[in-house]
């Protein structure tokens, strides 16, 4: 079983190819610690001479006044040597985000590209696309804006222990006195946070899935009225997130006044302490009063790194939400490849699927012990109702899906002992849905052969009959395709995906219902394209009307998931069971 990546083991995993960078940005932290701790110390010492000076001063009439200079000047220099290391660990750390997302980004895609097609199958695309943007957009600012926060309040908090431990113990552990309380305040609050950003994005990913698929389906709702019913169950779902926001929010924003509030009652107490030891004679006055500022100052600095902490939390928690919601993708099984696949050059006998049983859900059978046998150069028709299982057949005949039981073999050799890309290499599929990517025509024609020649290109389009569709275009092959421009009809669609097929050539064909969403008047012209794609090959044709398959070689009728009945046309018709009053209905409708 897959190890399941924890959400360090993401950052680190990402993070590590910066190993320098990261080095010497903690270097430059702790440096600017140290100093923003040391001017602590030396906001103290220039308080007692301050108070040495005007003492004297005022009893004599002169004083020296070179070591409260001495120190300020020291104070100074530690200011700027803070300035010039955050610049350090800044400037280096928007490189570190900078390419750090960029790279989690670009892993993420490739994961995509290697997955299964079950996991695209039961994941809508909205939900799939926000890891890409919020979940991604959060990481990235948390990277770039808390991370360097948060390294650096942890490296303060030891530095101010460090020195607070070496001034005074008793005023020490006075300062500390608070810190439990803080602790158990914070981590009640953040549990509470967390558990509500995490249902906060959850949420996000269905109402982006809910919003694309209802854009996506706009004519649909528009054409059946159903506009209020969309708003509506948009409603719901944005009230989750409206929910879930509010929740984090507000546990996130109990952090920061909480801190605050913890951090002032702690400096009362220390200046309450801090003046008992004086009063009591246990210090000089102005030694005292030098000692008392500097733990006021160290105390609001070690309280002020878990309040910083706390303000930063809820970006953090979007972060580790959105490094959750990337690893279960990371998790997910890539596509199966047994061990010592081989290639193949193409199809030379037959394929068959043999004794198959197939179910996208273990309770929900989909095909029951099927067998189908198609030699090279045969067309097989698979004919049934909606659900039978004709296009789960597709699926597995180009290994979308792999077989619970039995085998698909091509000439003789089980489909799973050979490589996926040597496989699919020998295979050509039109779906029943045309899909145009973003581009020209010509970039969509070449597609799966981007080597090809304008010869090879021109000639698959005269084959697929749009080749003077496309030339009556302003800019012919080179006319842009987009989802604003949109100037193909369904079966234009249709035409330019069979050219696509075409031109690379398949020995084996799958035509997945190509000619279901169009016109008689297009369905011709698909259908001669289809003949042209068709002939010399080896084709399983997905037909839903029955005259495009009328040739087959062999037709098998599918219902239930089991075969019920095979022969060709004029068979199937004497026999006069389910496929003769399928057609026998398709033809008096027509």
């Amino acid at each position: 079983m897959k190890q399941k990546n924890s959400i360090p083991g993401f950052f680190w995993n990402h993070l590590k190819a910066y190993k320098v960078h990261l080095l010497v940005i903690t270097i430059a932290i702790i440096f600017s610690t140290w100093c923003q701790v040391k001017t602590t110390d030396f906001i103290g010492q220039a308080t007692t001479e301050l108070a040495k000076y005007a003492g004297q001063y005022f009893m004599v009439g002169s004083a020296d006044k070179s070591p409260f200079l001495d120190v300020l000047t020291k104070l100074v220099s530690l200011y700027a040597l803070v300035w010039i290391a955050t610049f350090v660990q800044n400037f280096l750390m928007a490189g570190v985000t900078g390419h750090s997302t960029n790279n989690m980004r670009t892993s993420l895609f490739k994961k995509l590209e290697r997955m299964t097609i079950r996991y695209f199958d039961t994941h809508q695309d909205g939900e799939i696309l926000s890891r890409f943007t919020s979940d991604l957009d959060n990481i990235s600012n948390t990277l770039n804006q808390a991370l360097i926060q948060v390294l650096t309040n942890i490296s303060m908090m030891i530095g101010v222990l460090m020195m607070m431990f070496s001034k005074h113990a008793q005023m020490t552990w006075v300062t500390l006195g608070m810190a439990p309380i803080a602790i158990l305040v914070a981590f009640t609050i953040i549990r509470q946070a967390r558990k509500n950003v995490d249902i906060q994005q959850d949420s996000v990913g269905e109402l982006n899935a809910y919003i694309d698929e209802r854009i996506s389906g706009q004519k649909v709702i528009i054409t059946n009225g159903l506009e209020e019913e969309t708003i509506a169950g948009f409603d719901v779902l944005n009230d989750q997130v409206k929910k879930a926001t509010y929740k984090g929010q507000v546990y996130s924003g109990l952090l920061f006044p909480t801190m605050q509030g913890l951090s002032v009652l702690n400096s009362a107490i220390v200046i309450f302490f801090g003046s008992m030891l004086v009063l009591n004679g246990s210090m000089d006055r102005a030694e005292g009063l030098g000692l008392i500022i500097t733990f006021i100052i160290y105390s609001q600095q070690f309280y002020m790194p878990l309040t910083q902490i706390s303000s930063q939390f809820n970006m953090m928690q979007l972060a580790f939400t959105g490094a959750r919601r990337l690893n279960e993708i990371y998790d997910q099984e890539d596509e199966f490849e047994r061990e010592n696949v081989t290639d193949i050059d193409g199809l030379h006998e037959s394929i068959e699927l043999k004794h198959v049983d197939f179910a996208y859900t273990p309770e929900k059978p989909i095909l029951k012990d099927v067998n189908i046998k198609a030699n090279k150069g045969q067309m097989v028709a698979l004919v049934g109702p909606t659900g039978s299982g004709k296009t789960t057949v597709m699926n597995l005949l180009n290994r979308f899906y792999n077989v619970d039981n039995g085998e698909i073999l091509l000439d003789g050799k089980d489909i799973r002992d050979i490589s996926l890309h040597s496989l699919r290499d020998q295979i050509g599929i039109v779906l029943q849905e045309s899909v145009l990517f973003g581009g020209t025509i010509r970039d969509n024609i070449v597609f799966g052969k981007p080597e090809a020649t304008d010869e090879e290109m021109i000639d698959a389009a005269k084959q697929a009959n749009i080749h003077d569709f496309i030339m009556s275009l302003e800019d012919g092959y080179d006319t842009k395709v987009s989802d604003e421009n949109n100037i193909f009809s369904v079966g234009q669609k249709q035409l330019i995906s069979i050219a696509r097929t075409i031109i690379t050539n398949p020995d084996l064909l799958i035509l997945d219902e190509a000619t279901s969403n169009v016109d008689t008047v297009t369905e011709s012209r698909i259908q001669k394209a289809m003949e042209n794609i068709i002939a010399g090959r080896t084709s399983f044709v997905i037909a839903h009307r029955l005259k495009t398959i009328l040739n087959a070689d062999f037709i098998v009728v599918l219902k239930d998931g089991q075969i019920i009945e095979e022969g060709t046309h004029e068979e199937l018709l004497e026999q006069k069971g389910f496929y003769a009053e399928l057609y026998q209905n398709q033809f008096v409708f027509e």
